[in-house]
């Protein structure tokens, strides 16, 4: 009896101590843990927010060429070949399919990193899809935007630079999208030359392209630069070079969507 008596008086104390020292450390803690909570869960509306956006990335060209003719649009009466293998590097023989999708793969893992739903038309060389039927793959995703990555070349080696390309104002086959296309084109390249400070050779409005005239969602084609420079050859064969064109294409996509 006398021990159970010894027990009831110490905790009898050590509730005092508690009740007395208890509010004030115990208020700090809970109010850290509050904040720490508010900002956690405000990260997880942002990403929330984020990630309703898609972005379908198209690795410009494959392997083998498709010479098949399809129209360049919707009742077009033009024609081009389906699909071509693309360019190669002047000085590293690299091609430039392999190039794109190298890029791709890395801007795929930088959106989704960021929260993005991302949509790859192709991870490796064998796709034997057409212009045609990227687009309309990328038309699936109503919410999204399409990214088509290319390199560029030209006849004069000592070209160089980076230019995005989107549907002109005129373009008969995509009227609808016309508007947020070239504000998707011109924030990437901005953002692009921001990053690498490459040469800009400016936006360039099409009606030509397949790839962009079959569109129903926002689209822009993304020129890296010339790999008939030898100096952007081997430059967009480094991993930093690649990685800047990357968080350039990125960033433009955040700024798209205001985020």
């Amino acid at each position: 009896m006398r021990k159970f008596i010894y027990v009831l008086s110490l905790l009898v104390v050590v509730s005092f101590v508690l009740v007395a020292c208890g509010p004030q450390n115990s208020g700090q803690v809970d109010k850290g843990q509050s904040n720490q909570s508010h900002r956690e869960t405000s990260r997880d509306k942002d990403k929330k927010a984020v990630v309703r956006h898609t972005v379908v990335i198209d690795p410009g060209h494959q392997e083998a060429p498709m010479n098949e003719l399809e129209p360049i649009g919707p009742g077009a009466s033009q024609s081009k070949p389906m699909l071509s293998s693309g360019t190669a590097g002047v000085v590293t023989g690299v091609t430039e399919y392999q190039l794109n999708l190298d890029v791709s793969l890395k801007l795929r893992d930088e959106l989704e990193a960021r929260g993005y739903r991302v949509v790859m038309i192709r991870e490796d060389n064998h796709c034997p899809i057409s212009n045609k039927g990227r687009a309309e793959i990328a038309n699936q995703y109503t919410d999204g935007i399409f990214l088509r990555i290319h390199a560029n070349g030209d006849s004069n080696s000592s070209t160089s630079g980076m230019l995005t390309m989107c549907p002109a104002s005129d373009n008969p086959y995509t009227p609808d999208i016309v508007r947020d296309s070239r504000r998707l084109s011109q924030l990437i390249l901005v953002q692009m030359l921001s990053s690498t400070g490459a040469a800009d050779k400016g936006l360039i409005e099409t009606n030509n392209m397949s790839g962009i005239n079959w569109c129903r969602i926002p689209v822009s084609i993304i020129e890296m630069g010339f790999m008939s420079n030898p100096h952007e050859d081997r430059l967009m064969q480094t991993q930093e070079y690649q990685a800047k064109i990357v968080e350039g294409i990125a960033n433009g996509v955040d700024k798209y969507f205001e985020i």
